[in-house]
């Protein structure tokens, strides 16, 4: 096959006499389009055809390279850096997002633009870079992301160390992996890409495998965050898998729900580029985190009828591969399997104003939240009826016994993926990839009645199900993992 090689800005576009092709980010897309090929194949055609194809060729050739120039970024993505100018940037330091994110829309403002001073003396751009010359404050976006996917170049040199803060929160960890850098005795030997501030033994403090480049030459890094979880890859090696980044300002509470990306500086001159960002829907969001650490789960809900379920089952309805309570109805229906500790996850979807819960260890008859361990909050917080609540009353908490962090539910009518985690005494919740609760029963502080109201919730066996309240929430995809 006879190709040419068009270099444009440290991205590499083929001609060939067969195909053409592009290179993004070490993924090809061919085109069944060949210029050259048309242009070869004018010998056999008479002057009016050639003429015909020659423009035809040429059209084809202009417009295709102009498709991808450099700078474009893949489908789907959008550049945060538009190789002119600062703009959509400001400068933020080591901050607790929730601190300056309280400030009122005029103090922000002023925050904003007392910080440009500093951007403008130690950031600056050199063609399609963004370089730092290792001081001042980190050039972070004006816009706040949720779940999304981020791909980035950066090119540093010896000694330096440096990072990219997600929604805010430190950080993927950049820095020179050499035994001359000075901090192999801090993880520096195991490479960049790591989430470092996690605690010390959390998943995902230390990158699995060093994937690090040589000095000089650019590094590639793809992010993906969903809720707390990130997963991240740099040179094309996976070096996080599906860990929960730790909230550096407040450890027992959860990231920020969206917040900004920051660019970190920290003592020598690091340069970046190419930096695309695409923001993950609701759905993408459910499907990524389904898909991580399945094994031990079965499916309990065949998503045709509630073979297998006990309770109340007539005042349920399967549709569509969905469990709902039928409006008007409700009752525990449950999972005919006796279980100690266990995980369970699944989706499920409110209307407006939507009531339901999860029964923990339930016994099989009773009231769901105080005759099992608990009953866990399947709840419309948004709902302006329930604005007055107790703290243990919303979404994700232990009914009356233990309040979740609220904020992390999607917008009502989408569906929501959640994981609850059940051993002895304690249970956490999580809920679109975000820890909202975490708590141990055995040492409820602040419970709305009186402890012994609750006379199950040191049970160490029983049901998983759903306690409907007249409500039409729906479920589907639940899977259970027994843990032994």
């Amino acid at each position: 096959m006879v190709r040419l090689l068009i270099r444009k800005q440290n991205k590499y576009h083929y001609f060939s006499e067969d195909v053409y092709s592009f290179s993004w980010w070490d993924v090809h897309c061919w085109l069944k389009i060949s210029p050259l090929s048309i242009i070869f194949q004018m010998k056999v055609l008479n002057l009016f055809h050639r003429a015909v194809y020659l423009v035809v060729a040429v059209f084809l050739f202009i417009g295709i390279n102009l498709s991808v120039t450099a700078g474009d970024p893949p489908k789907g993505f959008k550049s945060l850096f538009n190789e002119q100018d600062l703009s959509g940037w400001w400068g933020l330091g080591t901050e607790d997002p929730a601190k300056w994110m309280a400030l009122s829309p005029e103090a922000l403002l002023d925050k904003e633009t007392s910080s440009l001073e500093d951007i403008s003396k130690h950031w600056s751009i050199d063609g399609d870079e963004l370089v730092n010359d290792g001081k001042g404050l980190y050039l972070s976006t004006k816009k706040n992301y949720a779940d999304f996917e981020l791909l980035l170049e950066y090119k540093t040199v010896a000694k330096a160390d440096s990072g990219i803060y997600l929604r805010g929160i430190p950080q993927v960890q950049i820095w020179d992996y050499t035994k001359e850098g000075g901090k192999w005795n801090i993880g520096a030997d195991k490479g960049s890409g790591g989430l470092w501030n996690n605690s010390k033994g959390a998943a995902g403090k230390d990158p699995v495998v060093l994937a690090d480049r040589p000095f000089g030459e650019w590094n590639k890094f793809r992010i993906i965050m969903v809720g707390e979880r990130v997963t991240i890859w740099l040179n094309g090696k996976m070096v996080v898998d599906h860990a929960r980044l730790e909230n550096f300002f407040n450890r027992k509470g959860p990231v920020p729900q969206s917040g900004p990306i920051q660019l970190q500086t920290h003592g020598g001159e690091i340069r970046w580029r190419n930096i695309f960002i695409r923001e993950i829907e609701a759905a993408e969001g459910n499907r990524l985190l389904e898909s991580k650490r399945r094994d031990g789960f079965k499916k309990v809900f065949n998503g045709s009828d509630l073979k297998g379920w006990a309770g109340p089952v007539d005042n349920y309805v399967v549709n569509n591969g969905t469990i709902q309570c039928k409006k008007g109805s409700g009752g525990t229906i449950y999972v005919d399997e006796e279980l100690s500790d266990f995980s369970v996850r699944f989706e499920y979807k409110l209307p407006p104003g939507g009531n339901n819960g999860l029964a923990i260890r339930y016994p099989g008859s009773g009231d769901t939240a105080y005759v099992g361990m608990c009953e866990l909050q399947v709840l419309d917080d948004t709902a302006k009826k329930y604005s007055k609540l107790h703290p243990t009353q919303y979404h994700g908490s232990a009914y009356g016994m233990a309040a979740a962090v609220r904020g992390y539910q999607r917008n009502v009518g989408d569906w929501n993926f959640q994981e609850v985690i059940v051993v002895g005494s304690t249970i956490k919740v999580e809920m679109n990839g975000t820890r909202i609760l975490n708590t141990d029963l055995s040492k409820v502080e602040k419970p709305m009645y009186d402890i012994g109201k609750f006379k199950g919730r040191l049970r160490k066996t029983g049901y998983f199900g759903f306690a409907g309240h007249g409500d039409a929430v729906s479920f589907r995809n639940v899977h259970i993992k027994p843990i032994k």
